[in-house]
């Protein structure tokens, strides 16, 4: 089966995968061991539903950041889950194990609940590109959030509107996801539970885990989080091809005064021998750095000798002379770039690493692990509510593995053209420079980093005449506004994200000055609020000051994951019903009935 993400160093076994690795009252199992009790308290009915009972939680395998993400961002909308960890669910300490989030994903780990962001994880306040002994590019960071999306068509770059990402160490993040699930009553987290058989009928799965206290779980579909060697991924007989040890990186975590404070360097081909093809340099809170040098693709013996003469080599070539440091982790990166065949099989879904390995770079694996936990949670949560059309269902797979597969080509790409020297041949459609192309994986910015746009989904609206241009493009995440809410108080738009229901976007210039006790009855809302009332599928109604590039008394329709499904140029009922529709898959699947194909597999 595929490789996995490898981290190894002198002092530390390989270590669990990214999403490898917390209370309810839910009815949850079919049947214990014999000889096993365990009690539960019932979880409150909720109303039938096509497609199974009510009270089946969605079973999530895999208690790392993404599978916590996910059984959180299912809490949120209303869903319980069971979440399955391998571990004792201690998290091992690792600080040379890093993670960068991008403005959308640390802030959709933030409505999750995750404190330790603000606390441990540290915003750049610039971008710094050096090549030998040349400074070639400073580009200033911002952390303002209405600045995360530049216009469409813009390079963001030239503009100055390139958002801060977050970097924080990986256990921290975890951590702060595990301390949100505690107390979440509509998540059921258990430790040292390791999945070992897999069935799923017309109705939903049934999950058998071996441990301390082996068990049967009946959900209503099952989601493999469960890392590069996915238990589920190998249970569901799906392949998981690609390339083994693209890149290789030698990793040190340092507290040290580098000339460059809240900055990040990238530092191709410099100066002194040790210094190898290239050097990144990214800051953590408390004057701590993660440094990583790129490795020969042939391999290279990184013993604790050369990687501290590494560091003291490149400390004294950007300071001058070696300066104090304290060495506080070290550590050898392996990318391998992989891709599952399918996502979806009947009710199992794969997300995070069981689905997807990518890093190289500068990309960011669990980026797009998080973005399929958010992508697959509002459409797990409007099946468990409503019953979901297969186009729905299906179109999981069909957005988030298609971005990643985009992800991969222009990662695969690069690289070539990186030994090659030809970028900006192999990279059509882009006048900027090599030295740019390689900094948009770190940024978030362009083919390798930037957040995807679902331009072909199954759910995209074919569009009207009567709809708008905006600074959005249909498919492609909204800008992070200033927005009022139907209690009259203001909000962030993407604070509204991820509750289970459409966004109904009114831009109205001038509504500073109402009176909020009396908006919803000013202009155009009476008719607007009509219209969403009438709409296939829950909603809630917002009003914007401005968008970019929306002219006054547009309409924006947004998912509950935050991308924009179409805009109109005033109040459009049945525009606004029609993009409604397309955005839930269309009408709701009958009942499923069971598939022949349908089987117990077992990997023992």
């Amino acid at each position: 089966m595929g490789a996995r993400s490898g981290w190894s160093c002198a002092r530390h076994a390989t270590l669990p995968s990214l999403d490898a690795g917390t209370p309810s009252r839910l009815h949850t199992f079919c049947d214990h061991t014999p000889g096993y009790h365990h009690a539960f308290r019932p979880a409150p009915r909720a109303p039938a539903r096509p497609g199974g009972s009510a009270v089946d939680p969605v079973i999530v395998v895999g208690a790392g950041p993404v599978g916590l993400a996910l059984s959180l961002a299912l809490a949120r909308q209303g869903v319980p889950s069971v979440l399955l960890d391998e571990t004792s669910g201690q998290e091992e300490a690792r600080p040379a194990r890093t993670v960068v989030l991008r403005p959308d994903t640390a802030h959709f780990a933030g409505r999750l609940g995750c404190a330790t962001l603000r606390d441990e994880g540290s915003l750049w306040t610039a971008w710094r590109s050096l090549r030998r002994k040349q400074q070639l590019r400073r580009l200033e960071l911002t952390d303002r959030p209405d600045d995360g999306t530049p216009p469409r068509d813009t390079d963001p770059a030239a503009t100055g509107t390139v958002p801060a990402p977050l970097h924080i160490p990986q256990h921290a993040l975890a951590r702060g996801l595990r301390d949100a699930v505690t107390g979440r009553h509509l998540i059921k987290l258990v430790t040292e539970s390791h999945v070992d058989s897999l069935e799923q009928d017309g109705a939903g799965v049934t999950v058998h885990t071996r441990g301390p206290h082996p068990t049967w779980w009946r959900g209503s579909h099952v989601v493999g989080c469960d890392g590069s060697r996915s238990t589920v991924r190998k249970l569901l007989g799906i392949r998981f091809p690609g390339r083994t040890a693209v890149e290789r990186h030698a990793v040190a975590t340092l507290r040290a005064e580098l000339p460059w404070p809240d900055e990040a360097v990238l530092h191709r081909r410099p100066p002194w021998r040790s210094g190898g093809e290239e050097i990144t340099a990214r800051p953590l809170p408390d004057g701590a750095w993660r440094l990583d040098w790129l490795l020969p693709p042939q391999g290279e013996l990184v013993t604790p000798d050369t990687l501290v003469a590494r560091v003291r080599d490149t400390l004294a070539g950007w300071c001058g002379e070696t300066p104090p440091y304290e060495l506080i982790d070290t550590g050898v990166h392996t990318v391998h770039h992989r891709l599952a065949r399918n996502w979806r099989v009947g009710r199992a879904f794969l997300a995070g690493d069981a689905a997807h390995l990518l890093g190289a770079l500068g990309t960011q694996e669990l980026d797009e692990g998080l973005r399929d936990a958010q992508n697959l949670a509002w459409k797990l949560a409007y099946d468990w509510h409503h019953g979901a059309s297969e186009q729905l269902l299906d179109s999981y797979e069909s957005e988030r593995r298609t971005a990643v597969a985009a992800r991969l080509r222009a990662a695969d790409q690069a690289l070539s053209a990186r030994r090659g020297g030809a970028l900006r041949v192999r990279l059509p459609g882009t006048g900027r420079g090599q030295d740019a192309l390689l900094a948009d994986g770190h940024l978030g910015l362009g083919r390798l980093g930037a957040p995807a746009a679902h331009l072909h989904s199954p759910l995209a609206h074919p569009g009207a005449p009567d709809e708008a241009v905006v600074g959005t493009v249909p498919g492609a995440l909204v800008i992070d506004v200033p927005v009022s809410v139907p209690d009259g108080t203001t909000a962030r738009l993407w604070d509204r994200l991820d509750r289970g229901h459409l966004l109904v976007v009114l831009i109205a210039p001038g509504t500073g000055v109402w009176d909020r006790r009396h908006w919803q009855s000013a202009g155009l809302m009476p008719r607007l609020a009509e219209a969403v009332a009438a709409l296939p599928a829950r909603a809630e109604l917002l009003v914007a000051e401005s968008y970019p590039g929306a002219a006054a008394h547009t309409v924006l329709l947004v998912r509950p994951d935050g991308h924009l499904v179409a805009s109109f140029a005033g109040v459009r009922p049945d525009g606004l019903y029609a993009a409604a529709d397309s955005a839930r898959g269309g009408e709701p699947s009958p009942a499923a009935v069971a598939d022949p194909s349908d089987r117990t597999a077992d990997v023992n």
